[in-house]
């Protein structure tokens, strides 16, 4: 904070009547004290588009275009949470610097200044440095800028535009047109979390860093893992010179056993034997502090996928048993048993997992208030599952179509409904009109795509309701 001087003392001096007269200034001096106001006040109005425009400047979440919706927030606050702070962490920096970018957008600005103040803590430390500056600040400092600039807290605000002005002059860019390695990393390793459609371009900025400083293990190792999530569907085989960059990238960090796990994932899908080494690997997971950046998420898909659902289940419990209260392992351990049930519907063993699933289910939705409509979704198919349980799986998507929900996730959950009045209740007409409803949502995702492909199915089937579904897909076009 600034301090301000002390205002001039007031001293007791005798008035003279003259004071009380009423002013007799010419009236060019009343214009040009009129002139100075409007003068101050443009001057004031200039130095604040100045301000404004060095923050627009600044290269910092604020900046990235995130945008992300309400509900987004609140996922990547509970995913970020399950990272963990695991001593040794080489994001931990980043994963507070991106904590506090969340909870300003959420309302939460205390926390917001707490989560940038461990953020430059936690880059200190992991630098390993005697100095407390350096370029993996930048974007810390110019979080603190925004964040001081929205409070109204302004000359805090310049203060850390001139740190940041100063360590871009103290650590210049490698190449002269390119942003600070340093920088490139960070907004690569945020853009990760924003999307697949952000995915290649984070790829992009991370090989950009690697170029400029390649002695960088965590930013080779990110590198990759980018490009496996910008790659086609997840189901498909990688191409041969992305899984020859993982196999190079692992052996550089062979205790990163969460980029193990996708290295396994993807030799599984090109048909190789990986049994073996996958139950290596999970001993070595469950050794680990319980963390989504562990590798147990990509372990248990290559389990299900791969090996067998029932050993994903087991590893999963066995997880759960070592760490009972790990609100992300119950969340695993729910997704191993609703893909189980959804598996085998007609064994008879299985009711006794569909009672595990819905228990599980729902205490995820309780750990996750703020961000399990996925859950809820799920819990209702699995409710529906069990004998007279479609009353109350009704009941749970009537609850959902009724809430408050932003359009991306009404579109989810309308795509997610049609399904379910198809497969389940066979309503067939009335998971058309769902399916409509969703595809009338324009946000572009796989549920916008799924309710499409399901109507132009449909339509060429010349099945029921073709004339409405032809309207709905020839608006869509227009």
């Amino acid at each position: 904070m600034c301090s301000t001087s002390a205002p001039p003392a007031v001293h007791n001096v005798p008035l003279h009547p003259s004071c009380f007269k009423p002013s007799l200034q010419p009236l060019s001096q009343a214009s040009s004290f009129t002139y100075s106001l409007k003068s101050i006040s443009i001057s004031a109005a200039q130095n604040q588009m100045t301000l404004e425009a060095k923050l627009g400047a600044l290269q910092c979440h604020f900046t990235w275009d995130l945008d992300p919706s309400r509900s987004k927030l609140f996922c990547l606050r509970d995913m970020l949470e399950d990272i963990g702070t695991e001593e040794g962490n080489s994001w931990l920096g980043h994963i507070y610097n991106l904590q506090g970018y969340i909870h300003y957008q959420l309302g939460f600005t205390e926390d917001a200044r707490r989560f940038f103040s461990r953020a430059a803590e936690a880059f200190r430390q992991m630098r390993n440095t005697s100095s407390d500056e350096g370029p993996w600040l930048v974007v810390n400092y110019g979080n603190l800028a925004w964040l001081h600039h929205h409070l109204g807290e302004q000359a805090e605000s310049q203060t850390y535009l001139s740190k940041v002005d100063t360590l871009l002059k103290e650590y210049p860019s490698p190449s002269e047109d390119e942003l600070h390695p340093e920088i490139y990393a960070e907004k690569a390793w945020t853009l990760m979390n924003f999307g697949r459609d952000k995915t290649l371009l984070a790829a992009d900025y991370f090989q950009r860093a690697i170029r400029m400083q390649p002695d960088m293990v965590e930013w080779h190792t990110s590198h990759v893992i980018a490009l496996v999530k910008g790659c086609g569907h997840p189901d498909e085989p990688l191409e041969e010179n992305i899984l020859e960059k993982m196999k190079i990238a692992k052996e550089h960090d062979p205790d990163n056993l969460y980029l193990a796990a996708l290295y396994l994932k993807a030799c599984a899908k090109e048909r190789r034997n990986v049994k073996d080494e996958t139950c290596e690997l999970a001993k070595r997971v469950l050794r680990k502090p319980p963390s989504s950046y562990s590798g147990i998420r990509p372990l248990l898909k290559l389990y299900r996928t791969h090996i067998s659902m029932d050993e994903a289940i087991d590893l999963a419990e066995e997880a759960l048993e070592r760490h009972p209260d790990e609100r992300f392992l119950k969340w695993c351990a729910a997704n191993c048993y609703r893909w189980r049930v959804y598996s085998n519907k007609r064994n008879p063993l299985v009711q006794r997992m569909i009672e595990r699933a819905i228990s599980l289910h729902k205490e995820v939705i309780s750990l996750y208030p703020h961000s399990s409509l996925k859950v809820k979704i799920a819990l209702a198919n699995i409710v529906a599952q069990l004998n007279h349980g479609q009353g109350d799986a009704d009941q749970i998507y009537q609850d959902l179509l009724e809430s408050d929900l932003e359009p991306a996730d009404r579109q989810m959950l309308y795509d997610c409904y049609g399904k379910y009045l198809h497969f389940i209740r066979k309503e067939r007409r009335k998971a058309i009109k769902y399916h409509m409803m969703a595809a009338e949502i324009t946000h572009q995702s796989r549920y916008r795509e799924s309710s499409i492909s399901t109507l132009k199915r449909i339509k060429e089937r010349r099945d029921l309701m073709c004339g409405e579904i032809e309207d709905v897909l020839a608006k869509l076009q227009d």
